[in-house]
């Protein structure tokens, strides 16, 4: 049963369907065949019992007629009956031939030896002196059929009420049994074509549904082979898609690790070339001032007073503009390069800038780090560590340093990076992006990484700036 299973399991939708159809269809046919058949059989008994029915009353209502229920038959009736079984064409169709009264006597029989005798009124017989017409092939089982037993194994038994002519009461009841073997013939005809019909039918039936599933398991196995043509190709295009993103990523990453080493190199040429031109600018300076002094306490002249004044005044007004160069220079290389994170951890790094920029703007910041891993890439370092630069920048110049709180959280397979401040706050969404373009940088930072960006602000409200960074960047194999 298990292998039967497994190979119907095997065969596809349509023949699963086709096998189905072609088992219920015969089912289908069997009960229909049978059903036809019973209604032929049924239906060609009572059309010939009826027929005889209407012929033998013809004949034996007559000789029936004024008869009592309690009143045996006259000599005289019953030789005409023996003349109606034997001396008409009656005989030719009728072996047997009773006549009942309503209380179940038999007032004539073919067989002499059962008249006058009783039997209970059941079945067929009583729904005759009811007033029905009933028809059946018996098996001539009843104790009264034991003449009719001994020549014959089936006759058809019909049973007719006798009516009185009068009063419509039912007199009597006609009892006659028929050869079976031209019925029998009837009915086989008659089965047999309705067999015909059956089957052909279901064979027409069955060929049309097979042909129409046929045809829709062709249309489908043709529509699932280009839907996989069609998966595959998408799946092909996804790796492609999966791999340029990786390749981007990649390349976002080599670029932050490149912009970054550019940055400090111009960071360090700043700070060797125009830094120290402008520092040894800035002693000789110091130089001729103090000489100039000098000189002037030494004048006694107005004139030459008023004359080493003005230089004076022009020194000093270029010293000072030197000196705020120098400071403007090195506060440049100082912020574009960030310090040599490869050996710093993340915590490290992390904690490197906050110092930096508390340091530098004087405003006191909470911290707070939470299940950080030991290391992380450089890429992910260096944005956490600009982010973490800009966010605060921001903070200091828009909201004065007001409740400034950096967060850094682990959140699955990314770095959370969390800056916030108590300060005026803005719409994000009403903002222009040319006066907030260190919010397009970090934006722009965080997602080169593949990571999101998040701006949290309300008039009123203080901002929030969140920053998730994916921890794992993949190499390029």
């Amino acid at each position: 049963m298990r292998r039967i299973i497994q190979r119907l399991g095997q065969l596809s939708l349509a023949q699963q369907f086709m096998l189905a159809n072609l088992v219920v269809l015969a089912i289908s046919m069997l009960l229909i065949g049978w059903w036809v058949g019973q209604q032929i059989e049924t239906g060609v008994i009572d059309r010939t019992a009826g027929q005889t029915a209407l012929y033998v009353d013809s004949f034996v209502d007559p000789a029936l007629q004024g008869l009592t229920p309690d009143e045996p038959l006259t000599p005289d009736r019953a030789a005409q009956l023996d003349r109606l079984v034997a001396d008409t064409p009656l005989g030719d169709h009728i072996v047997a031939f009773k006549i009942w009264s309503p209380q179940g006597r038999i007032l004539y029989s073919t067989n002499p030896a059962l008249i006058g005798q009783v039997f209970p009124l059941k079945g067929e017989l009583a729904w005759a002196i009811n007033g029905r017409v009933v028809s059946h092939i018996t098996d001539l089982a009843d104790v009264e059929n034991l003449l009719e037993r001994g020549q014959f194994t089936e006759l058809l038994e019909t049973y007719s009420p006798v009516q009185a002519n009068s009063t419509n009461d039912v007199i009597a009841v006609v009892e006659f049994y028929q050869p079976v073997d031209a019925l029998r013939q009837q009915i086989q005809s008659a089965r047999t074509a309705s067999w015909l019909v059956v089957g052909a039918a279901t064979l027409l039936v069955y060929a049309v549904l097979t042909g129409i599933v046929r045809r829709g398991s062709q249309t489908i196995e043709r529509q699932r082979a280009e839907l996989r043509a069609q998966v595959a190709q998408l799946m092909d295009l996804l790796d492609q898609n999966k791999q340029l993103h990786q390749r981007v990523s990649r390349a976002s990453a080599h670029a932050t690790e490149l912009n970054e080493r550019f940055l400090r190199r111009i960071s360090a040429e700043l700070h060797d070339g125009p830094a120290q031109d402008l520092g040894l600018a800035l002693l000789r300076l110091d130089k001729v001032i103090a000489r100039d002094e000098a000189r002037v306490r030494n004048e006694a002249q107005a004139h030459h007073n008023t004359v080493a004044d003005g230089n004076g005044d022009d020194l000093t007004a270029v010293e000072a503009a030197v000196r705020t160069a120098l400071q403007e220079v090195r506060a440049i290389s100082g912020g574009l390069g960030v310090p040599e994170l490869d050996h710093l951890s993340l915590t490290e790094t992390l904690t490197r800038v906050i110092k930096v920029q508390q340091r530098r703007m004087d405003m006191a910041i909470t911290t707070q780090f939470e299940a950080l891993p030991e290391q992380a890439r450089l890429p992910v370092k260096i944005a956490a560590y600009r982010l973490i630069q800009e966010a605060l920048s921001n903070a200091h110049r828009h909201a004065a340093g007001r409740d400034v709180q950096v967060r850094v959280t682990k959140d699955g397979d990314e770095l959370r990076v969390e800056v916030s401040d108590r300060g005026p706050g803005f719409d994000p969404a009403a903002t222009d992006q040319i006066d907030h373009l260190g919010l397009a940088g970090m934006r722009e930072r965080v997602e080169s990484l593949g990571g999101r960006f998040e701006v949290q602000s309300a008039p009123g409200q203080g901002t929030r700036v969140i920053g998730w960074l994916p921890l794992a960047i993949k190499e390029e194999a």
